[in-house]
């Protein structure tokens, strides 16, 4: 199923991109703003993550039951969501609702009503969201490594923000905030299924061809992290399990090694047939969840190994997997396994296109990481022209002993992780 996309700019800044696909009756509607928690300062971490929930309290001719009523009348698949760089709503439906779907988030973007009493309610709201995080061993885990990994700065901060910062966002402050960063300039609006250009450009200049008094540009606060390899182990008793986070350094979204990068995680953790998991889970027994990701901001990138086992086996994880770092990075990968690598993420890219929801958020990471859309073919191209060597680059310059950090929840009295256990000999 081939691309059809097509872009228009305003003047205010706002762009439009749409892709349309011949005959399929769905279509998603995609609204993305360029910041996330990534851009707050730290005074108001959490705020943007806040106005994605507030936003959903009423409009001024939207009561938060209207939104509700009508998001169910759509279908309810509107989904919303905040990042460290970006926050996102999206809704799919079927193509004679197209705008009717837009005016409702429209409205919602571009008219929230902000009320005190309905902020409060959605601070306690946030409060218990963050509570279910803490009793989650996995969430938990993930957060506490972010904070050690991304030292003082916005990439190790809960999304969510903290209660302290929370309480602060009344009608003022998240006002304020909405006008400056949540406007025109800073919106990517994306639209993929039986979508009609000319249709998405008029529905967008009808709701958000305005000018806000004081822009703000996200890009302008970004800073590039300086990363930490910490070694944390938190004891609770109270878990059968033991959850760990194995992690080093990584190319992000914007570098040109990133299809090499992308492919050594899957290689690594990726899939039934990785390394990880074969030696890990098919082999030894030792845990059920287990598997190895590459996580990329903008700037930078993280690679994780993950696993959940009982206390006693995770020193064991945590042997095998450093034994597969040190060997990619001495020895690389085989032809083999990159070939399977690369038709795993070559079939991924394809089935997605036959997915509007994907193709409306492919549409949207593209703009606001590379300011241009990247075809189909290039992408498949550039996976394909990966070599050995560029994989055992990637291996031989990220993963080393004082790049590795190690983090881990569970009754773990008996694990001992010191840098040497973590030695990645080559």
């Amino acid at each position: 199923m081939k691309e059809d996309i097509n872009e228009t700019r305003l003047e205010n800044g706002l762009t439009v991109l749409t892709d349309k696909m011949p005959g399929v009756r769905s279509a998603t509607l995609g609204f993305f703003f360029r910041a996330g928690s990534r851009n707050e300062p730290a005074e108001l971490n959490g705020i943007s993550h806040f106005i994605e929930h507030a936003v959903f309290k009423g409009t001024a001719k939207r009561s938060s039951l209207d939104i509700a009523i009508e998001q169910d009348r759509l279908g309810g698949g509107l989904d919303a969501f905040t990042t460290h760089e970006e926050t996102g709503f999206a809704i799919k439906v079927i193509d004679d609702q197209i705008p009717a779907a837009f005016d409702l988030i429209a409205d919602m973007l571009a008219n929230p009503r902000f009320e005190d009493a309905d902020l409060k309610s959605e601070q306690r709201v946030i409060i218990e969201e963050m509570k279910m995080t803490e009793d989650s061993p996995e969430d938990f885990l993930g957060e506490i490594f972010s904070k050690a990994f991304f030292p003082e700065h916005p990439l190790g901060m809960n999304i969510a923000g903290r209660p302290k910062t929370i309480k602060r966002f009344n009608a003022a402050v998240t006002q304020k905030y909405h006008r400056d960063v949540f406007n025109p300039a800073n919106l990517v609006i994306t639209a993929a299924g039986n979508v009609d250009h000319a249709q998405i450009l008029e529905l967008a200049a009808k709701y958000f061809n305005i000018r806000s008094p004081s822009i703000q540009n996200p890009k302008s606060k970004i800073q590039k992290p300086k990363v930490a390899a910490p070694i944390i182990i938190k004891q609770n008793k109270t878990l059968e399990q033991a959850h760990m986070i194995l992690a080093t350094p990584f190319p992000g979204a914007a570098d040109e090694r990133r299809y090499a990068a992308d492919l050594l995680a899957n290689i690594i953790g990726g899939g039934t047939s990785s390394r990880l998991w074969q030696k890990i889970r098919e082999e030894r027994g030792l845990a059920y969840s287990v598997g190895a990701s590459a996580v990329m901001y903008k700037d930078c990138g993280v690679f994780m190994i993950f696993a959940g086992t009982s206390p006693k086996q995770t020193q064991e994880i945590v042997a095998i997997s450093i034994s597969e770092l040190s060997d990619v990075a001495k020895n690389g990968v085989c032809e083999r396994e990159l070939e399977l690598a690369k038709d795993q993420s070559a079939a991924s890219i394809l089935l997605s296109l036959e997915d509007s929801a994907a193709r409306a958020g492919t549409l949207a990471q593209c703009e606001m990481i590379y300011g241009r859309q990247i075809p189909v073919e290039e992408t498949l191209a550039r996976i394909a022209a990966v070599s050995t060597e560029d994989v055992h680059a990637i291996a031989r310059e990220f993963f080393k002993t004082e790049k590795v950090a190690f983090a881990a929840v569970g009754n773990l009295k008996e694990l001992k992780i010191k840098r040497r256990t973590l030695e990645i000999t080559v």
